[in-house]
């Protein structure tokens, strides 16, 4: 029988064992409600056991706007090589290893100007379980391959493709695109993206369906 949410909610809360820290990823394509669930995940564990879960998203990581038209990228923002994936694995492998020390930082990111900010999210030294997410958790190609060995569990979001274009363009439009633009970005770059992310589906331990996704705010 296929997860609901509960039955997510306790295998998080299992994956901690003998006092370590665990870090759990979520993965899936542009869309597909990542972020919902692992916001949700993060708030539930934590409404029950305060302090016991941090969210950590992939997303803090992408380079720069500034980075991206040096490097002629721009364009394919969002694309596997427009993200620092080695400095995301090496703070994964900080997460682990600093459990019960001190307070790590991790970048965030910040939706109206697209941008990373640094030190935005502290994961507390007590956080036993680290919720991380991101597209590329599952890549197997060039720094990402790193990312795997970091996590404990990785899931994958599936979401009907007709609902994960209508959430993607609605998003969008929220932080400032005309629906024409968020639709040709949607159906172009963002389109190839979910493609590679697809295609790493099988290397998950977990595949979410999305009967127990919860739904997005608004």
């Amino acid at each position: 029988m296929p997860p609901n949410f509960a039955d997510l909610v306790a295998r998080a809360r299992a994956l901690p064992a003998g006092g370590r820290r665990a870090l759990l990823g979520i993965a899936g394509s542009p869309g597909a409600g990542k972020s919902t669930l692992a916001e949700a995940l993060v708030r539930e564990l934590n409404g029950a056991d305060e302090g016991f879960a941090a969210h950590v998203p992939m997303d803090g990581f992408h380079l720069a706007d500034a980075e991206l038209d040096r490097l002629g990228r721009r364009g394919r923002k969002g694309a596997p090589d427009t993200f620092d994936a080695a400095g995301y694995a090496a703070l994964l492998g900080r997460l682990r290893a600093e459990a019960g020390r001190e307070t790590v930082y991790a970048p965030g990111f910040e939706r109206v100007l697209e941008q990373p900010l640094a030190g935005a999210v502290p994961v507390p030294p007590a956080a036993r379980l680290v919720v991380t997410e991101g597209n590329y958790l599952l890549l197997g190609t060039g720094a990402w391959a790193r990312v795997r060995s970091r996590l404990d569990e990785v899931w994958f979001c599936e979401l009907d493709e007709a609902e994960r274009v209508r959430r993607l363009v609605a998003r969008h439009e929220e932080f400032g695109k005309s629906p024409e633009a968020a639709r040709a970005w949607v159906l172009g770059s963002d389109r190839r993206n979910a493609g590679l992310v697809a295609a790493t589906r099988d290397r998950a331990d977990l595949v979410v369906p999305a009967a127990a996704l919860p739904r997005p705010a608004g």
